[in-house]
This record gives structure tokens, C-alpha cells and sequence, in this order.
């Protein structure tokens, strides 16, 4: 509770709630009030979109590492990560689609593109890197049921240079014309396999993609697609999909900025057909951030990779682009001014032996896990603001606040806000149109800073709608407020 003051204006205090209230205030109301509270205004009859969820991958075996963890660790890391109580309440995870010989389902090259596939399982291949264990456990363990899933490749054999690194295209769009003949079929029925398999082990994907950051040929899994070929290909898997009978959706295109994101999408919104099949548009944060909307993009948008790549760095405020407080800041601007549905960081878990960079929320070092500030940027966001939530209308004149608010469906309200200044701000919070007047609520602040970790504050009470809180120098808190 350190650093973190509030008190409620025209508050009502049930009577059972009295003595603790009064309790309360006389360690939360600040001694001497340094100047008016600035004014905020949430409004529940102005709606934005609507929201995902926030995740991240555990692709690249980093799964396989926590699947083998010791049991005390592989727990603290998977409370950090997916619990609503102690950790960042975590709603998505995404897949990476192995194309690599021990961890692709098909490892071995049919005689031709038409003859018959040799499909191996998932526990073959070590539960899918790992990934299949991880998405039965958090659903069962956390609830957590948005598992997607995209292909960095297509298996090597059905690519130009038959390799599944240093880039190549896939047999048989336009431009790529191999002696094996045109993979696309193959290609679209091993996606297929790949979500079939999940289906009948009991996490149905939400989506799986077919290409990542495609303008790249990089030295690891990867395959380049303009944009023209993949709006080539997207009715073909998309088509795969709906004959299959899966829930199973198509999204695209896992663009490596939101540079690349206006190519790609304008690729597919001129192409009726890629159109039709492309439920979802995904793109990653690197060689541009999402500070404005796709243009013409009118389905669901997420940002589904982002993460810097220094010395692992797990500060909350230390004026570095790892830090907690400028990742509460992304994730502030991508769902207000690029209106994303859905925000993922790059892993939410990996080992320093691995990388021991910032590419991860928490690390695992051994026997010992470090959650970052970055994790409790999260936490702010996620464990709050649920799955089917919507924004709605926030304002304030106050330049030092970054302000952001959402009703769930279970009729909560999760307001979120960054103090930008190096000062303690005053803010007088209205509510209106939340159907909140007249009846007793109660407002549970959450603080992050650089001694608060998601921390909750002591509930305060309401029968107005409008309440005053004291916002910490540099700190993220979200008010819960619930009937």
C-alpha cells in the first residue's frame, strides 16, 4: 500500500462497512491535498471495441521449459503468468506451427503434393514443443481458453529452396513455381491437421495463421509472402478450414510492424475472396508501433509480437524501453489509438540460457523466477479487463494521465490509469451512464509502481458514481468498480 492515497466523494458506507472504512481513509486520505483534483469522466454510453484479451507465445520450446520445470517452479511461473490473484491473469497463448524435423506433425515429404500425408501426433513431437501440455494445463488450471496458432513456415519441402530458414515461398503461388509441383493444398491441409489435432485434445484454436513476418527471410523458421501472395493463398486455407467443420478461424498475417500491416491488409481488402476468409487481422509491434488504426481494416485487429531485445531488464520505471511503465504506455496507445482487440507480448516465459533479454514477461533461472515490470504492466490490463469487454468513453483535460476504461460482462467497470508526472495527481472520477446511480458500489483500487506489484488498495464505497483517488508519481491503477 505504499505511496497510494484515496478518498470518496458523495460516498456511501454500508453500515457492516463502517468501522473499516473509517479505518481506511485515516491511512488513505492525503494529509494536506497540494491542489484541486483534476476531473475524469467515464461514460458508459460511448463504446469503442471490443476486447480479446492479452497474451503471449510460448513458442520456440520455451513451453517445453516450463513443462520440465520442477514443480515449484513450473508453478510460480504459471501463477505469474496466468492467475488472476498473483500474477497477470493472462487470456490468450499463441502457438508456433513447427515446420522443423521433431517438432512438425509432418516430418516426412509425400511422394507429391497430391499423394497422402504422414501425419505424426502431437505426443510425438514431445506434446507440440511442449505447447499442447501448457494450453491443457492453463485451461484447466486458469480457465484460460483462447489458444491460437501461427506457422513461421511451411515444411521445407514445400518451399522454393527447400529449406524451412533463410526464407524461400511456398510451391505454387504466384511467382513460386517448383519442380515438385503446387504445395498450396498440402500446405492448407497440414494447418488443418495441426488445429484437428488440438480440436480432439481438447482446445479448440480460435485461429491459426500461415505466415509470420513474411517480408523477412531471416536465419531461423521463416518464409517470404508479399502481400499479393498472400492474398493468393488465404482463400485457399480459408476454404480448408470451412470444409473441416473446425471453429477453427483464418487470421493473417502476422506482419512484422504496422508499416507492413497497411500492405498486407490492403492486400486482402482488395481481394473479395481473401477478404471473405481473413476473420482477424494480427501484426507485431517491431519496425512500427500501433499507434493508429489499420486503414480500412474493419474486422478485429491484434497485436500478437512485441518485445525489445536488451539485457533482461525487469524495472518498473527506469526510463528504458523495457520497462513496465513504457510498456503500460504501448499498451495504452495500441488499445486507444490503433484500437486493438487483443495485445500479446512476444514470450511470456524463457530462459536466460535462451536469449537473457527482454523478450520474455518473467524469466526462468533455474530455480529462481523474476517477474518484470512489464508483467505487472500486464496485470493492470488483463487481470481486469476480461475477455468481451468493451471500451467506452474516458476523458480527461489532464495531460499527465494516460486514461483508459472498459466494462466487462459481468457489468464490472475497470478504469486504467498511467500517471505520467513525477507528482502524486488528485483525480475526481465521474461515472455516468453505467447504471451505477442510486446504488451502492464498490471501488477496489489495484497500484503499480516501483514498490506496488498489482497491489490492492482498501475498497471504497459509493452510491453516486463519482469518487476522488490520489494516483501515485508514476504509477498505473486500475479501479475495479463492481455493484
Amino acid at each position: 500500500m505504499q505511496g497510494f492515497s484515496g478518498l470518496v466523494r458523495h460516498a456511501w458506507t454500508p453500515p457492516a462497512a463502517a468501522a473499516a472504512l473509517v479505518a481506511a481513509l485515516a491511512i488513505f486520505v492525503p494529509a494536506a491535498p497540494a491542489s484541486a483534483a483534476s476531473v475524469a469522466t467515464i461514460d458508459g454510453s460511448v463504446r469503442y471495441q471490443t476486447i480479446a484479451g492479452f497474451g503471449s507465445s510460448e513458442a520456440f520450446g520455451q513451453a517445453e521449459d516450463i513443462m520440465n520445470a520442477p514443480a515449484a517452479t513450473q508453478q510460480q511461473a504459471l501463477n505469474l503468468l496466468y492467475s488472476r490473484t498473483s500474477g497477470a491473469g493472462l487470456t490468450i497463448l499463441r502457438n508456433e506451427v513447427g515446420a522443423d524435423p521433431g517438432s512438425t506433425i509432418e516430418p516426412t515429404a509425400p511422394a507429391s503434393p497430391s499423394a497422402a500425408p504422414s501425419y505424426v501426433s502431437l505426443q510425438s513431437i514431445d506434446s507440440d514443443m511442449g505447447q499442447l501440455w501448457l494450453a491443457q494445463t492453463i485451461r484447466k488450471e486458469y480457465g484460460v481458453r483462447d489458444v491460437f496458432a501461427d506457422a513461421w513456415t511451411a515444411p521445407a519441402y514445400m518451399k522454393t529452396n527447400d529449406s524451412t530458414s533463410n526464407g524461400g515461398t511456398l510451391c505454387g503461388v504466384p511467382g513460386a513455381t517448383c519442380a515438385s509441383g503446387d504445395w498450396q493444398q498440402a500446405y492448407a491441409n497440414f494447418l488443418v491437421q495441426y488445429a484437428r489435432d488440438y480440436a480432439q485434445a481438447g482446445i479448440p484454436l480460435s485461429y491459426i495463421g500461415f505466415e509470420n513476418e513474411a517480408n523477412l527471410a531471416p536465419g531461423y523458421d521463416g518464409m517470404v509472402m508479399s502481400p499479393t501472395q498472400t492474398a493468393d493463398f488465404a482463400p485457399v486455407i480459408g476454404a480448408a478450414l470451412a470444409r473441416s467443420g473446425l471453429r477453427t478461424r483464418l487470421e493473417c498475417c502476422a506482419t512484422e510492424g504496422w508499416d507492413y500491416a497497411q500492405q498486407y491488409a490492403a492486400a486482402i481488402e482488395a481481394d473479395p475472396a481473401a477478404e471473405h476468409y481473413v476473420s482477424t487481422f494480427t501484426s507485431h509491434g517491431y519496425t512500427e508501433w500501433p499507434t493508429f488504426p489499420v486503414a480500412g481494416w474493419t474486422k478485429p485487429v491484434w497485436e500478437t509480437e512485441w518485445s525489445t531485445f536488451e539485457t533482461f531488464d525487469p524495472a518498473w520505471d527506469d526510463g528504458t524501453d523495457a520497462s513496465g511503465f513504457t510498456w503500460a504506455q504501448h499498451i495504452y496507445t495500441g488499445l486507444t489509438s490503433a484500437n486493438l482487440n487483443a495485445f500479446l507480448y512476444w514470450w511470456g516465459s524463457s530462459e536466460p540460457t535462451f536469449n537473457g533479454d527482454n523478450e520474455s514477461l518473467i524469466q526462468i533461472d533455474g530455480s529462481t523466477v523474476i517477474p518484470s515490470g512489464r508483467l505487472w504492466a500486464f496485470a493492470n490490463f488483463s487481470r481486469f479487463v476480461r475477455p468481451g469487454a468493451v471500451r467506452i468513453g474516458a476523458t480527461t483535460a489532464d495531460t499527465g494521465l494516460d486514461l483508459t476504461a472498459f466494462r466487462n460482462r459481468d457489468g464490472s467497470v475497470a478504469i486504467v490509469v498511467l500517471n505520467t508526472d513525477t507528482t502524486a495527481d488528485t483525480v475526481s472520477f465521474g461515472l455516468q451512464n453505467l447504471g451505477l446511480q442510486g446504488g451502492p458500489a464498490v471501488v477496489t483500487p489495484y497500484v503499480t509502481d516501483s514498490t506496488s506489484d498489482t497491489a490492492a488498495q482498501a475498497p471504497m464505497f459509493t452510491r453516486s458514481g463519482d469518487f476522488t483517488s490520489t494516483l501515485p508519481a508514476r504509477s498505473l491503477v486500475t479501479f475495479v468498480v463492481t455493484r
